[in-house]
C-alpha cells in the first residue's frame, strides 16, 4: 500500500507518514503484570508517546490513523482546490467546496447573509398551522435534520426488509442526549446552566438583546425538555420493537392534527407515503400537546435558535467559537479548536464522500489488500459457523436459523460497487455556506427518493476513508470500509498473529453483532422476526446478563459507572469476535510452524495485537458524555473485559486463578 502524505505549505509533494505497526513494542508497559492490567501492560507507554491533541477530545489508534488519513486528503483537496488544475467533474466538485471551505475571509465578510432567507421565513411565521412547510424547508437544507423538532427521512421495513418506507423519528433536542434534561445529579445541573449561557449567546450574536436572549433561552430550554421527557431513553433505543410502529398516512396524520403532513410532504417534493414508521409514539403524542399549547411566537424563538446552532460551522468566527466553546471545550474538555483544514477535509468527506472516497481508494488501496480482508473474513465466518454447531447451550432448531443468518451475510470490503452520482449537486466556487446548503438538499432528496422502491443492497453507510466498521441487521451485511485496512489495523508487514488478533478481532466483532442482543432479533434476510426457542432465548438473556453485570461494575470516570445494558452489544461483540478471530487463526496457522518475536510467544502477539488497537486516552468531560451516549464501553475495559473472560488469554501469560485477568465465573455467549 502507498505510504499517506502529509499536505506541506507551498507546492505538495507528499512526504511519508510514520509507519506504525500492528504490534508496537514501544506502546508496552513490560513493568506491568499482564495478568493484573492486560491494558496497561499492552498500551502503558501510549499516552506518553501520543499525549492527546488540544483539538482532541480522545486519542487512540484510530483516532491518529483517522487523523493521518485527513492529512493525506488534505493534500490531494488542496491540489483539486486549484481551478487550473485539470479536473474530473467529481474531482472539481470537491475541490471547490474543500477551497471555499478553507476561505475564512470570504465567510468572515458573508456574516449572517447565507442564514437570512431562512431567517425572514422562521419571523414571518404567524400561526402555528404554517409551521409544517416551513419544517420542510428547513430539514430539506440540513444534514443535522432532527435538531429541528423531529426527524423524517426513509428506511427499511423492518417487517419487509427488501422495501423502504418512510420513518418518522423523534428528535429536537440541542444537547447530545434526553437524560441531560431530566437527570438532576449536580452535574446536570451545571451542564443545563451551560446550556442556557449557549443559546443565549448564540441569540445575541443574531443581534438580540441580553435580556431577550435569556428568556429565549428559557422557552427553548422549556421545550426542548418536554420533548426529552417524552423521548425513549439510549437502553430503550437498542430495542427495535420499540421503534416499529408502522402507521397508515390516515393514522399518522391523526396522531399530530396539529401538525399539517400535507403540506410537509408537498414542500419536501415527495408523494404521500402510504405508510409511516412512527418509531416513537409518545414522542408525537407530547409534540402533539405543545402545538396545541404554545404561542407561535414560542416556534418562532425555538425554530430561530435551531437554525442558528445548526448553520453556526458555516459562519463567521464568533458563531464557530461559540458552538466549539460549548459542545467541544465544556462537554468534551477540548482544549483548542481543530484547524480548519481539518474541519473542512470533515465536511467534504461528509456531503461529498463517495466523490472524495473515489480518489482516496485510488490512490491508496491495493487489489490485494482487498483480497486478503476477504479471505480473513471468511475464515471467521467458517469458525462461527464450527462454534454455532459446537455450542451446547443452543438447541438445533435455532442452531439452524442462526447457520442460515451466517450463510446470508453479505462482507463488503473497501469501498461500494457503484460509486454514488453526484452530478446534480452543483458545488458553486467561493459560495460555502450555498455548497453545505445544496449538499444536504442532495442528500434529504436522495433519502427520501428511496420511499416506495427496492432496496439498494450495494449502498453503503460509511465513506471509503473513514477509519470504523460496522454492521447492518437489516441488510444483514458488515462492511469495512478501506480506511480501517491499514497500518496498524491491517498490517500486511507484520506476521498473521498480531493481524488475526487486531483487524481480526473486529471482523469477528462486526459478525458477532448479526448475534447479539440487538441483531439477533433479525433473521437471515433483515426481518424482524423471532427466530428462537423460548428455550434458547432464554439461554441468550441469561448470558448476555452475565457480560452486562460484569461491564456496569467499571467506572468510567469519578461516580459513573458503564451502563451495561446500553453497552451490552457491543461487550458481546468484543468477547465473541475476539474468539472467533483466535479460532480462525489457529485453523489458519495450524500447519505453520511459529516462532516466538519481540520475546513473545505467538500467542501473546495475538493477544497483544487485540489489546493495541484499543491503545489510547481520553479527557474526563468526554469520558463522560460518552457513559451517557455511547454504547461501547471506554477501551480499557474493552480489552480487559474481554481477556478476563478467555482461558485462552490466561494460557498464554500462564495466569493463575484469582488474578484480576482472569474471571472466576467466566462469561460467554458466543
Amino acid at each position: 500500500m502507498p505510504p499517506l502524505g502529509v499536505a506541506q505549505s507551498g507546492d505538495l509533494p507528499l512526504t511519508g507518514l510514520p509507519y506504525t505497526p500492528s504490534l508496537e513494542t514501544k506502546f508496552l508497559d513490560r513493568a506491568a503484570d499482564p495478568c493484573v492490567d492486560f491494558y496497561k501492560f499492552a498500551c502503558g507507554n501510549w499516552s506518553k508517546l501520543n499525549p492527546i491533541p488540544p483539538d482532541q477530545p480522545r486519542w487512540d489508534v484510530y483516532g491518529k490513523l483517522t487523523t493521518e488519513n485527513m492529512q493525506y486528503l488534505w493534500g490531494l483537496l488542496r491540489q483539486l482546490g486549484n481551478s487550473g488544475a485539470n479536473r474530473t467533474a467529481n474531482e472539481q466538485k470537491i475541490g471547490d467546496y474543500f477551497a471555499a471551505c478553507m476561505d475564512e475571509d470570504a465567510i468572515e465578510k458573508a456574516g449572517t447573509r447565507p442564514i437570512a432567507d431562512a431567517l425572514r421565513q422562521i419571523a414571518a411565521l404567524d400561526r402555528t398551522s404554517d409551521l409544517a412547510p416551513l419544517l420542510a424547508r428547513l430539514h430539506m437544507g440540513s444534514n443535522r435534520a432532527e435538531r429541528y423538532l423531529f426527524g423524517f427521512g426513509s428506511s427499511q421495513d423492518f417487517a419487509d426488509s427488501e422495501r423502504v418506507i418512510a420513518f418518522a423519528s423523534a428528535g429536537g433536542l440541542g444537547l447530545p442526549d434526553r437524560d441531560y434534561y431530566v437527570k438532576t445529579d449536580a452535574k446536570s445541573v451545571e451542564t443545563r446552566a451551560r446550556y442556557l449561557e449557549f443559546v443565549a449567546r448564540l441569540l445575541r450574536l443574531a443581534g438580540d438583546s441580553d435580556a431577550a436572549a435569556r428568556s429565549e433561552a428559557e422557552t427553548i430550554m422549556a421545550i426542548e425538555t418536554d420533548l426529552a421527557k417524552a423521548s425513549l431513553t439510549r437502553v430503550e433505543l437498542r430495542d427495535p420493537y420499540n421503534l416499529f410502529h408502522k402507521l397508515s398516512r390516515a393514522e399518522a396524520e391523526k396522531l399530530t392534527p396539529h401538525f399539517g403532513w400535507p403540506e410537509y410532504w408537498k414542500t419536501l417534493g415527495l408523494a404521500a407515503p402510504d405508510v409511516v414508521n412512527v418509531t416513537e409514539p409518545a414522542f408525537y403524542k407530547e409534540m402533539e400537546k405543545l402545538l396545541a399549547a404554545r404561542p407561535v411566537g414560542d416556534w418562532r424563538t425555538y425554530l430561530r435558535w435551531h437554525l442558528l446552532s445548526d448553520r453556526a460551522p458555516y459562519l463567521g468566527k464568533a458563531f464557530v467559537e461559540a458552538d466549539f466553546d460549548f459542545n467541544n471545550k465544556y462537554l468534551r474538555g477540548v482544549k483548542e479548536m481543530e484547524p480548519r483544514w481539518k474541519r473542512c477535509v470533515r465536511r467534504v468527506d461528509r456531503d461529498l464522500g463517495e466523490a472524495l472516497g473515489e480518489v482516496f481508494v485510488a490512490h491508496t488501496f491495493t487489489p490485494e489488500t482487498k483480497a486478503s480482508a476477504v479471505a480473513m473474513t471468511r475464515e471467521i465466518e467458517q469458525a462461527m459457523e464450527t462454534d454455532i454447531r459446537q455450542i451446547a447451550w443452543m438447541g438445533d432448531a435455532t442452531k439452524q436459523k442462526a447457520l442460515e443468518k451466517l450463510h446470508g451475510v453479505v462482507n463488503k470490503i473497501g469501498y461500494p460497487d457503484h460509486w454514488r452520482d453526484y452530478s446534480s449537486v452543483d458545488i458553486v466556487a467561493g459560495d460555502y455556506a450555498g455548497d453545505a446548503l445544496r449538499c444536504a438538499a442532495f442528500e434529504t432528496h436522495r433519502d427520501l427518493n428511496k420511499i416506495g422502491k427496492p432496496v439498494d443492497r450495494g449502498e453503503w453507510g460509511m465513506t471509503p476513508p473513514t477509519v470504523n466498521a460496522y454492521y447492518d441487521p437489516q441488510m444483514n451485511d458488515i462492511n469495512f470500509p478501506a480506511g480501517v485496512l491499514e497500518p496498524p489495523l491491517y498490517d500486511p508487514k507484520m506476521d498473521d498473529a498480531p493481524n488475526y488478533g487486531n483487524t481480526g478481532a473486529t471482523i469477528g466483532h462486526e459478525l458477532t453483532h448479526g448475534f447479539d442482543d440487538e441483531g439477533r432479533q433479525f433473521d437471515a434476510h433483515g426481518n424482524l422476526k423471532d427466530w428462537w426457542t423460548k428455550q434458547d432465548a432464554d439461554a441468550f438473556v441469561q448470558r448476555a446478563a452475565c457480560v452486562s453485570n460484569q461491564y456496569s461494575q467499571y467506572t468510567v470516570v469519578d461516580d459513573v459507572k458503564i451502563n451495561g445494558k446500553l453497552t451490552l452489544g457491543e461487550d458481546v461483540a468484543d468477547l465473541g469476535g475476539t474468539l472467533l478471530a483466535y479460532m480462525a487463526w489457529k485453523e489458519a496457522t495450524k500447519d505453520k510452524t511459529l516462532a516466538p518475536a519481540d520475546g513473545f510467544t505467538p500467542d501473546q502477539r495475538f493477544f497483544i495485537g487485540m489489546a493495541q488497537w484499543a491503545c489510547g486516552e481520553e479527557r474526563p468531560e468526554s469520558k463522560r458524555l460518552h457513559a451517557l451516549t455511547d454504547s461501547h464501553s471506554p477501551d480499557e475495559y474493552r480489552i480487559k473485559g474481554v481477556v478476563s473472560n478467555l482461558p485462552e488469554f490466561g494460557k498464554a501469560f500462564s495466569c493463575k486463578a484469582g488474578d484480576p485477568m482472569v474471571r472466576a465465573n467466566a462469561c460467554r455467549v458466543w
